[in-house]
């Protein structure tokens, strides 16, 4: 998942132009995007959206719900799951038993709809509040439905009572990239993938250039993003060039053929296996 594209659940418009975007996941929204007046039609719109594109080529297609305290989300997936989503994006989540209690009402809702046991997915925004932001270390491996990590600024920034998250040069303020690096050790720790939260200005391009070449160096594998215009460039920057390629396979073929070593040395450069590891990781996000 390079590229992952929010457009509102209530907008046909917004959804098929998503579609075109090149965009690796479509995040229908349920939540911010969608007026509280708006919510039932936007459920139905886009259970009709899901089912339409079922099995069709494109993207991968999630929803964003509605988070707990709301008390929006068994109304939400029972409009959607039915329509087979490949992933429920779930805000505010406050730890990793809030995935384990999505998991057990999808588990139910999939029984519903004769879905396979474990079929949809689940990205968790993990930094909204400070009580998620605190229990980053409670994701795991032992999650099987979980797809990633990703995390928010703006709804932390309300939680905490911060006036912005970004200072005179537009640069996270220290509560911002601590929220920011937990995400990528979250994601470390639970073995998955780690998404960078939105850059909201979709008008600048070089200054998101800038952030998803930032990202992509930290360990994130991939951005969401506001507007169809920045999947370019988020696609672009998370894409691992042709020379990166290369390096790595060449490690990967120094050590599958020095046998079981701790160090290798490549054109007078030594490799160690935290190096393989590197290697390994990019070419799986390269598909090999």
């Amino acid at each position: 998942m390079r590229s992952l594209l929010f457009v509102p659940g209530d907008s046909e418009r917004k959804l098929d132009k998503g579609l075109a975007s090149g965009a690796d996941v479509l995040i229908v929204d349920l939540e911010d995007s969608v007026a509280p007046a708006r919510k039932a039609a936007a459920r139905e719109m886009a259970a009709a959206f899901l089912a339409a594109r079922g099995g069709k080529a494109g993207p991968l297609l999630y929803v964003r719900v509605n988070d707990f305290s709301t008390g929006l989300t068994d109304e939400d997936l029972a409009a959607v799951v039915k329509a087979a989503p490949h992933g429920i994006m779930l805000p505010k989540a406050s730890g990793g038993a809030d995935v384990e209690r999505l998991s057990a009402k999808l588990r139910v809702n999939e029984a519903e709809a004769g879905l396979e046991d474990g079929a949809i997915r689940i990205l968790p925004i993990i930094t909204e509040t400070a009580t998620g932001l605190l229990a980053a270390g409670s994701y795991s491996a032992a999650l099987p439905r979980l797809a990633g990590v990703t995390w928010g600024a703006e709804d932390l920034s309300a939680d905490i009572g911060a006036r912005a998250a970004r200072d005179a040069a537009g640069r996270y303020t220290d509560v911002f990239r601590l929220a920011r690096a937990m995400t990528v050790l979250a994601a470390a720790k639970a073995e998955t993938a780690a998404v960078d939260t939105v850059f909201v200005d979709f008008r600048d391009m070089e200054a998101l250039r800038r952030e998803c070449l930032e990202a992509e160096r930290d360990g994130f594998t991939g951005k969401m993003a506001i507007h169809p215009a920045q999947v370019p460039v988020i696609n672009e920057a998370f894409t691992p060039s042709p020379e990166a390629i290369a390096e790595a396979r060449a490690v990967a073929a120094a050590f599958a053929g020095a046998g079981d070593v701790g160090v290798v040395g490549i054109d007078g450069r030594m490799y160690d296996r935290p190096h393989l590891r590197r290697a390994e990781r990019l070419l799986a996000r390269a598909g090999g």
